[in-house]
């Protein structure tokens, strides 16, 4: 008998093959969307995402995707479309072969049309348009190119692979509402590597945005720590004074803790993420091995220099609610210390009061013991007087002298009765 396979080997497998790298011709134009929902939600409704991939293709009758794709490739009229599902966005690139005579002219993001995006389940999270074209014969002709492009100071320009291509861009949006990259190709180079290329600057522009939403928590983040801050502050530097009372501070610094716990809740996804965006930005800077061309500034420095300190920002918001978090449940520990500790030394007060009240108790206890014997014995002495009487009376004894005799008798016999049963209780 063959041996089974686990259940999900073959969909483990073509994971790895689920999102092939295009093939492009030289010249050509890429057109790239991405859509995300504006509120902060971690999974999209993808039966939305496919019936808007589903109206696209209907009207260029092309075919559809599998029901529950979350890849997809194939024409839409003159151009190739690619579209892709992923946690927080979805994607759309669409490839068209040749240069329109205007660089970067807005009719040709026309294959994505306007008012089909309008209808999009979200909204527009970044917009590129890329420039395929080969590569001038000099850098002095390429370069000339790229200043009347882009904004020179913002410009940033490498050779990327091994000299197969070179890339710029400005990350700027222009009127038409798109980011404008151009790749110049060398002679030679192979449709996939052209591929590869675009499809990672597309990659590193989606990251990049993504990322750059955990800088707009960050500061909604930042503005509520700072108001919670000098309560903080103020609660851990008065745990050694009297005022206010320890169950008060601890139940003003509970609330705070839990509205850190809150924060903590709201923002770690967008934390995570950001963090997992700004890995994958810096993966694919550094897979395409940029090489200097006349002194420009590289993807990798312009990043250095605009992206990275965002995200350090970032990182440090997210440092600094743990860190609050953290002393909150320090300065809550401390409080609880000192409430238990002022709590046992009332316990211990209390005690010592019980005990002398329960001395005093036994005193009185035996006092009125006493008492008890002088009443229980008038009273036994009056009975055996009314009981002994005729006797006595039969033998001449006198009323009085009977009661004289009585009452050593019967005070001894009650004081024994009542030191036994204390010593059979005791």
């Amino acid at each position: 008998m063959p041996i089974a396979d686990h259940p999900l080997r073959y969909a483990t497998v073509n994971e790895l093959h689920a999102r092939p790298f295009p093939a492009l011709q030289v010249p050509s134009t890429a057109v790239y969307v991405a859509i995300k929902e504006p509120v902060q939600a971690h999974n999209r409704d993808r039966q939305k995402d496919l019936a808007h991939l589903v109206a696209l293709l209907d009207r260029h009758g092309s075919q559809h995707p599998q029901p529950g794709a979350t890849h997809f490739q194939g024409p839409i009229g003159r151009a190739e479309l690619k579209w892709e599902s992923h946690t927080e966005f979805v994607t759309y690139s669409a490839f068209s072969r040749g240069l329109s005579k205007r660089p970067f002219d807005p009719a040709d993001a026309e294959v994505l049309p306007e008012d089909w995006l309008a209808q999009a389940p979200g909204k527009r999270l970044t917009s590129v348009m890329i420039r395929i074209a080969p590569l001038p014969a000099s850098d002095a002709e390429l370069l000339a190119q790229l200043d009347e492009w882009f904004v020179p100071e913002s410009l940033a320009v490498s050779r990327v692979v091994d000299g197969a291509a070179v890339i710029a861009g400005d990350f700027r949006i222009d009127p038409a509402g798109h980011m404008r990259f151009a790749v110049f190709v060398r002679p030679g180079t192979g449709p996939r590597r052209v591929g590869r290329i675009v499809q990672r600057l597309c990659e590193i522009e989606t990251y990049r945005a993504m990322s750059m939403l955990g800088l707009m928590r960050s500061r909604d983040l930042t503005a509520r720590l700072n108001a919670l801050d000098p309560r903080l502050s103020a609660l851990v530097s008065g745990l050694d004074n009297a005022e206010p009372a320890p169950e008060a501070a601890l139940h003003d610094l509970l609330s705070i803790s839990a509205e850190l716990e809150s924060l903590a809740v709201q923002f770690s996804f967008r934390f995570g993420a950001t963090a997992a965006y700004e890995a994958i930005v810096n993966q694919r800077i550094e897979v395409l091995r940029e090489q200097r061309i006349e002194g420009r500034q590289t993807f990798g420095e312009f990043m250095m220099r605009r992206y990275d300190p965002a995200m350090r920002t970032v990182k440090s918001a997210e440092g600094r609610l743990k860190a609050m978090a953290e002393r909150a449940e320090r300065a809550a520990e401390l409080l609880r210390t000192r409430v238990d500790v002022e709590r046992s030394a009332q316990n211990q007060k209390l005690l010592e009061s019980m005990d002398r009240r329960a001395d005093l108790q036994l005193r009185l206890q035996r006092t009125v013991e006493g008492l008890s014997t002088v009443a229980i014995s008038y009273y036994a002495v009056n009975l055996m007087a009314y009981l002994l009487e005729p006797l006595a009376y039969r033998f001449g004894i006198s009323h009085g002298a009977l009661l004289s005799g009585l009452v050593p008798v019967v005070v001894l016999g009650v004081w024994l009765m009542i030191r036994r049963i204390r010593h059979h209780l005791s």
